[in-house]
C-alpha cells in the first residue's frame, strides 16, 4: 500500500518578502505579500464567476414611480385640452420657457446637463452588476451558484489570525483583490509571527472557495512602550 504523496488540505511554509528592520527601532514592524497559488477549479466552469447582479429594487421603485407620476399628469393634461379645457398652468409656462429661451441660456444648459446625469446614472446601473459586497465563490454544481459577503470572510480571516501564538489583536480589511491583514503581537519574534500568519491566512482564503481568491498582505507590529 503506497502512500499519497500531497494532500489538499495540508499547510505548507510559504515564501515572504523580507524587510529590512530600522536601525533605530529593530523589530518594530514587519510586512509581506504572502505569494500563493490558489485551489485549481472543480471543473472548467469553476474560475470565472463574475459578481451577483443586483435588483437594485429601490433605483428601479423610483424610476418606476417618476415616470408613473409624469406619464399620468401629461395624460390628465392632454385629455383635459382635448375637452375643450385650459391646459395646466405648468405646462403653458413650460412651453412658453422653452420657446423663448435661447440654447445657451444658463438654465437650459443646466436642466440639459441633470437630464444627461441622471441618464447616465441608469445606464450604469442597467450595466454593472453591483453587490460589490458579495465574493463569488467557485460553482461546484452546474444548478447551484454560491457567494460569500465580504464582511464575514473577513470575520473568518480574523479568528484564525488570533489562533497564532504571539497575536494579540488583528484588523482584517477584506476587498474584492486583496485581504489586508494588520496584526499587532506582543511576544515573539514579529518576523516569526509575520511567517505563521502568511502560511494561516493562505491556508484559510483557500478554504473559503472563492472563485478569484484574493491576494493577502499581512503587516505585524509592536506596540510601542508607554511613557
Amino acid at each position: 500500500m503506497s502512500e499519497s504523496q500531497g494532500s489538499e488540505g495540508t499547510t505548507q511554509r510559504l515564501p515572504v518578502m523580507e524587510k529590512t528592520a530600522e536601525p533605530d527601532h529593530p523589530l518594530d514592524q514587519s510586512a509581506s505579500a504572502a505569494d500563493y497559488d490558489p485551489p485549481p477549479p472543480v471543473d472548467d466552469k469553476g474560475g470565472g464567476e463574475g459578481r451577483f447582479w443586483s435588483a437594485r429594487r429601490i433605483p428601479a421603485a423610483i424610476t418606476a414611480l417618476l415616470l408613473f407620476l409624469g406619464a399620468g399628469i401629461f395624460l390628465y393634461d392632454i385629455a383635459a385640452v382635448r375637452a375643450d379645457r385650459p391646459a395646466m398652468r405648468w405646462r403653458r409656462e413650460l412651453a412658453h420657457q422653452l420657446a423663448e429661451r435661447p440654447l445657451d441660456d444658463i438654465w437650459v444648459l443646466l436642466g440639459a446637463g441633470l437630464a444627461a446625469l441622471l441618464g447616465l446614472w441608469l445606464l450604469v446601473l442597467a450595466t454593472t452588476p453591483g453587490l460589490r459586497s458579495v465574493l463569488p465563490m467557485r460553482r461546484t454544481h452546474p444548478d447551484v451558484r454560491a457567494g460569500l459577503h465580504r464582511d464575514l470572510a473577513a470575520l473568518v480571516l480574523r479568528d484564525r489570525a488570533m489562533e497564532v501564538s504571539g497575536v494579540q489583536s488583528v484588523r482584517v480589511r477584506m476587498g474584492r483583490a486583496k485581504a489586508d491583514v494588520r496584526a499587532v503581537s506582543h511576544f515573539r519574534d514579529l518576523d516569526d509571527v509575520r511567517a505563521e500568519l502568511d502560511a494561516v491566512l493562505a491556508d484559510a482564503i483557500r478554504g473559503l472557495g472563492l472563485a478569484r481568491p484574493p491576494s493577502l498582505s499581512v503587516r505585524v507590529r509592536r506596540l510601542g512602550r508607554k511613557g
